[in-house]
């Protein structure tokens, strides 16, 4: 029973432009560094199916979803924001980002592996009930959740988000869902400029200052997420895993590095232990750095399969 690593070439064909940050080789910076450090040695790899018209229906609007299809261009290049842009390939990826966190959760809950990373693109956390925006255009990790609480029938489950970024379409897509937990930091005054106030009960954000650096944002986790989330007791963990806060990124100032990206994952997997049978979905979010992208990634995923 090894580990999930889910992917698609299908996410490499999505482009928004020669020079946005957001581009198809996080992919394959991510895949080559894991094979490079021979992690994927401990993983399977699956193909990430599309995901169905059902299943995003259950995080988004039908009509949001049908309205990101007809957006799709024959050619060129269709805007969807100012940051935000479809090309011929981008609604396959899209669904594929989607189908893959479907995928890992029935993976992970099947107990056909422990845990599963999906090294997918475009990235989800800012897509909302009914908006693209931020890079994203359906949030994958809210449509694995709520594959899990209304297929599976798990009554609690947890979603952790360190992307630099304030997660803001899984906020409004889960917030006042009791099933739910989301605990999320990120850079205070950033895109998409929220998160200060919660919406919801089942909220916990903390908004961290521009080069607060890797203690601050330790210390935001031991007293902020950590009690939240033993308190909840979640059956199954879903991880918005951004790795811009990195210092070496400048999509934001925090001045994260990989040790801190590795502390995070085991503080979560202790979580997951005690509460939830070891179950972790982690999916990919920002970082648009290659190297510091990389190297991040491998040390979450080194701690997240149990290989450090």
């Amino acid at each position: 029973m090894l580990p999930a690593y889910i992917s698609h070439p299908d996410c490499m064909k999505h482009e928004m432009g020669a020079l946005h940050p957001e581009c198809p080789e996080r992919i394959a910076a991510i895949r080559d560094h894991l094979l490079m450090k021979g992690l994927l040695e401990f993983m399977q790899l699956y193909d990430a199916p599309v995901a169905t018209e059902e299943q995003l229906g259950r995080a988004h609007a039908l009509r949001h979803v049908r309205e990101v299809a007809d957006k799709s261009p024959p050619s060129g290049y269709s805007q969807i924001d100012p940051d935000t842009w479809m090309n011929p390939h981008s609604y396959q990826a899209a669904l594929r980002s989607a189908g893959a966190a479907v995928l890992a959760t029935d993976l992970v809950l099947s107990g056909e592996a422990p845990v599963a990373f999906c090294n997918v693109r475009p990235p989800g956390h800012h897509a909302e009930h009914a908006a693209s925006g931020g890079f994203c255009f359906f949030n994958n990790v809210a449509v694995g959740i709520r594959h899990a609480l209304d297929v599976h029938g798990l009554e609690r489950v947890a979603l952790v988000d360190f992307d630099v970024h304030h997660g803001n379409g899984s906020e409004d897509i889960l917030c006042n869902d009791a099933r739910v937990l989301m605990c999320s930091t990120y850079e205070l005054n950033l895109y998409p400029f929220c998160g200060d106030e919660p919406r919801g009960l089942n909220m916990v954000n903390i908004g961290l200052a521009p080069r607060s650096g890797g203690d601050a944002f330790r210390e935001a986790v031991d007293w902020g997420w950590i009690p939240a989330l033993d308190a909840f007791r979640p059956q199954m963990i879903f991880i918005s895993a951004g790795f811009d806060a990195h210092r070496e990124d400048d999509m934001g100032n925090l001045g994260l590095v990989e040790a801190d990206y590795e502390w995070v994952t085991r503080r979560v997997m202790e979580v997951a232990q005690r509460h939830a049978q070891g179950r972790v979905v982690s999916c990919l979010e920002g970082g648009y750095v290659l190297s510091p992208l990389a190297r991040s990634v491998a040390a979450h995923v080194k701690v997240l399969i149990g290989a450090d």
